[in-house]
């Protein structure tokens, strides 16, 4: 579903902002589907927690760097209307996929609590410009309901937290904890959020409570001070191949791929690139520079 420019005027003004039913029904299903590829299903997980412990040593155990296995779920991260959405967040349609990553989380073996913080420290080598000048988009799809059992994110709205200084980047434990808007959704759900925003990720205080997301992250390209993930350095990961093989042109380019016309691209690179990606459909890229 097309994002709505209330929706990405909320990101300016208050930091953050949700919008139920981002993602289709379908489209959802089959990404679900994809996701347990990748993580145990609860009813698994809470069999024998002990027997996928590695998920919950620590806070951040569940997180898995893109690619991923499911070209469904691994789409979710480029579907055309995040796209569409991040080229009018960030005033052009020269943007770049910066971070891909899956996020699983289970109760009752880690303390998932944290004290409100601001996102820019592993996004950028500086800061945020308080204007919004050069601006990051930073997304969660919602892959399951989240309710106030299953460890929501909690946000400070811009009005109250602009007036914290950017450094540091968080906050002493308890601190706004009163002024703090809780992101809640059934799955499907789409969480727009900006990197100067204080946030923290909460307790999960469900019996048996589950939470899964997929965060992708967009910037416009040419800033090198900010990133996240050298997609060549996960260009040999499960998935990557296909994803490739099925992305079309415009797609590609997200990931930093040389575009049709560029002068990289000449006889044995058109060769040798076809050889590496065997179904991908190189014709576009054969109008030489």
């Amino acid at each position: 579903m097309r994002v709505d420019d209330h929706v990405l005027d909320a990101v300016r003004t208050d930091g953050f902002a949700v919008m139920e039913g981002f993602v289709a029904p379908a489209e959802l299903a089959a990404a679900t589907e994809g996701l347990f590829l990748e993580f145990p299903r609860p009813d698994d997980y809470f069999a024998d927690p002990q027997k996928h412990e590695r998920l919950t040593r620590h806070q951040f155990a569940g997180l898995r760097l893109g690619p991923h296995q499911s070209w469904d779920l691994n789409r979710l991260a480029f579907h055309p209307d995040l796209v569409d959405a991040a080229e009018r967040f960030c005033g052009t349609s020269d943007v770049q996929l910066y971070k891909m990553e899956l996020w699983a989380k289970y109760s009752g073996s880690i303390d998932y609590d944290q004290p409100h913080h601001r996102d820019y420290g592993n996004h950028s080598l500086v800061v945020p410009r308080r204007d919004l000048r050069w601006p990051q988009l930073t997304t969660f799809v919602l892959l399951s309901d989240v309710t106030e059992a299953d460890g929501p994110t909690k946000v400070i709205p811009r009005a109250i937290g602009d007036a914290v200084p950017l450094v540091p980047r968080e906050l002493p434990f308890g601190e706004l904890f009163d002024h703090e808007v809780s992101i809640t959704g059934p799955a499907g759900s789409l969480f727009l959020y900006t990197t100067d925003v204080l946030h923290r990720g909460s307790a999960m205080t469900g019996d048996q409570a589950s939470r899964f997301a997929l965060l992708a992250d967009y910037a416009p390209k040419g800033l090198p001070w900010i990133g996240k993930m050298a997609w060549p350095q996960h260009a040999l990961s499960p998935g990557w191949t296909e994803m490739v093989e099925r992305m079309s042109v415009r797609e590609r380019d997200l990931f930093g791929f040389p575009p049709p016309g560029h002068d990289y691209w000449d006889d044995q690179t058109l060769a040798d690139t076809q050889a590496r990606y065997p179904s991908m459909d190189i014709g576009p890229y054969r109008s030489l520079g």
